[in-house]
């Protein structure tokens, strides 16, 4: 017999192709598709839809594929930083002061619905409202490329601080306490190495995909049965495989899957909003304490010696209601401490912050740069190593990012320019093991304008530049700040797909690599010259080098002669 919430109910397709639709139109507004997919449950919510048991079980896999996802990236080094725990935990005691206050004023006014709300009552919706929006952050920086820049593994990093502290309120605010042997839980470290053995025996193609997912639902399983938030069950099992050599290749093979699943969280968040005035419009209001709360996050980030600009960015991100904060305010009617009415103020006040927040995050630099001068008074003059200022030596040649096409070509261009190639990672573990072998490397993350402030003379003698970023998105906005400083050298960069190649050429890309291409072309060359060698039983010491930068050409030149390769 078929699980109820595995049976599509007859409207569940055509609510799904709503979701498509607007998300498609979205994109072609310059904003996230998630915005789409908010916009398709207030829709569907206007016209008395009610979800049913399919969405709502997809919606709660996405989210658990997506807190996996997030473990697979994540350091346990980065939670001991200040500007990680210690921002987290003061903006959410301020935050939680600052909107409690607003609210007893507001309560004392009479507005309905939370008129008469007593200090208790106003305490728990100020902390709900405090929280920002794992789901949301995540997804955007996903969508910009943007997962291992610093701004976005900092702010990743409060929003786990941020769902511990939630959890912990569940479990005091509800009574519901962990089973006594949930400590057990305490030596699942001792499976992190058996669990990466297991993904290195996973293969590359379905078994991959099915070893994330029992991971993923074994850990929020084990969680839930332990009395513990599932969720963090499966961030739990990600961060014990992070540090893999394959932890890279199971996050990008997983992201189609959990990218559809994620498609039933956002929309029904809009579908979870009862229909009423009152509640849309103290929501509606609660979206002028956003700024309050983003300044709040960008004071705190400078402190902690945050280069302007990261400290915005991360700022922005964060800048949103939580869907955690549904749950606290779910569990506090549920215990009589608020109104039924707050729940519909929350679910309101989380589904429009989403849609507002997303295309505001998405123009963060932009913005930026218009507000450029102010932010950075924000600035100490004493910052964080790897946002202080580069004095670099003279090159010719830099690479930005430093992954599997960026490594071989760093190593590559060094026979062309010894001594002068840059490499550029936002990693410092990469760049520290580039310098171990010898290579001039430098923590950077090359889609921030700042980073091209921080080394004001690199341009200046600069003739090439290979973008070899793991995302297109990426890829795209180091074009658009090295054309904004009136970059004048010559620009190569990689795709993987041909109408991203089209729309790197558009902004002025001089020679484009479709990796899939180049590298069958590559394999090919390789065997016809084999061949013709005639057989040789030991392997070839000295294989061909990759594609480097000749000056004097505008395509790339093999050392050792033969024309460019386009």
């Amino acid at each position: 017999m078929i699980p109820d919430w595995l049976s599509l109910e007859p409207m569940d397709p055509v609510w799904i192709t709503l979701a498509l639709a607007l998300g498609m139109l979205a994109r072609r507004f310059g904003l996230p598709a998630l915005v789409g997919f908010l916009l398709a449950g207030f829709v569907l919510n206007a016209i008395g839809a009610v979800p049913g048991p399919f969405l709502l079980e997809a919606a709660d896999l996405g989210v658990t594929l997506l807190l996996f996802s997030i473990g697979l990236h994540l350091s346990i080094r980065m939670f001991g930083r200040p500007e990680v725990w210690a921002v987290g935990l003061v903006h959410m005691a301020l935050a939680t002061t600052v909107l409690t206050l607003l609210l007893l004023g507001v309560g004392a006014l009479g507005l309905p619905p939370l008129a008469g709300l007593d200090p208790p009552a106003a305490a728990t919706l100020g902390l709900a409202l405090a929280f920002s929006s794992t789901v949301f952050t995540v997804k955007a920086l996903e969508d910009r490329g943007a997962q291992r820049t610093r701004h976005g593994r900092i702010a990743v990093g409060v929003l786990i601080i941020q769902d511990v502290v939630a959890v912990a309120y569940l479990a005091l605010a509800t009574g519901a306490r962990p089973q006594p042997w949930a400590l057990a839980l305490l030596a699942l470290p001792l499976l992190r190495r058996p669990l990466q053995r297991l993904l290195d025996h996973a293969g590359h193609g379905e078994l991959l995909i099915l070893f994330g997912v029992v991971c993923a639902m074994g850990g929020a399983a084990l969680f839930e049965v332990a009395g513990l938030k599932a969720d963090l069950g499966a961030l739990a099992f990600g961060l014990m495989l992070a540090g893999s050599p394959k932890a890279h290749e199971l996050s990008a093979t997983m992201d189609g899957l959990k990218d559809v699943f994620l498609v039933g969280f956002f929309v029904t968040v809009g579908l979870t909003v009862p229909a009423d005035a009152s509640a849309f419009l103290l929501g509606g209001g609660l979206l002028l304490l956003l700024p309050l709360k983003s300044a709040g996050f960008l004071g705190l980030f400078s402190a902690a010696r945050l280069r302007a600009r990261t400290a915005w960015q991360a700022s922005l991100d964060l800048a949103t209601y939580s869907e955690f904060g549904l749950i606290i305010v779910a569990a506090a009617v549920a215990e009589d401490v608020l109104p039924q009415s707050a729940l519909a103020v929350m679910a309101v006040a989380v589904g429009a912050s989403l849609a507002v927040s997303a295309p505001l995050a998405a123009r963060g630099d932009v913005l930026y740069d218009r507000y450029r001068q102010p932010l950075r008074r924000l600035q100490r003059r004493s910052r964080l190593p790897g946002d202080e200022d580069l004095h670099l030596r003279p090159v010719e040649a830099v690479v930005l990012g430093l992954g599997r096409i960026g490594s071989p070509a760093l190593a590559a261009a060094e026979h062309r320019y010894p001594g002068r190639v840059l490499g550029v990672d936002v990693s410092p573990r990469v760049v520290e093991r580039h310098r171990a072998a010898g290579h001039y490397a430098v923590v950077g993350d090359a889609t921030d304008p700042e980073f091209w402030s921080r080394t004001e003379e690199l341009l200046a003698r600069l003739d090439w530049v290979l973008l070899t970023m793991a995302t297109h998105e990426a890829n795209l906005a180091a074009v658009e700040r090295l054309r904004s400083r009136d970059y004048r050298g010559r620009l190569v960069a990689t795709s993987r797909y041909p109408d991203q190649a089209d729309e790197l050429r558009e902004l002025g890309v001089d020679v484009v690599f479709d990796v899939y291409t180049e590298a069958g072309a590559g394999f090919a060359a390789d065997l016809e010259r084999r061949l013709a060698r005639g057989p040789d039983p030991r392997p070839d010491p000295d294989p061909r080098p990759e594609p480097v930068p000749d000056p004097g050409r505008r395509g790339i030149q093999r050392p050792g002669g033969g024309g460019p390769s386009h």
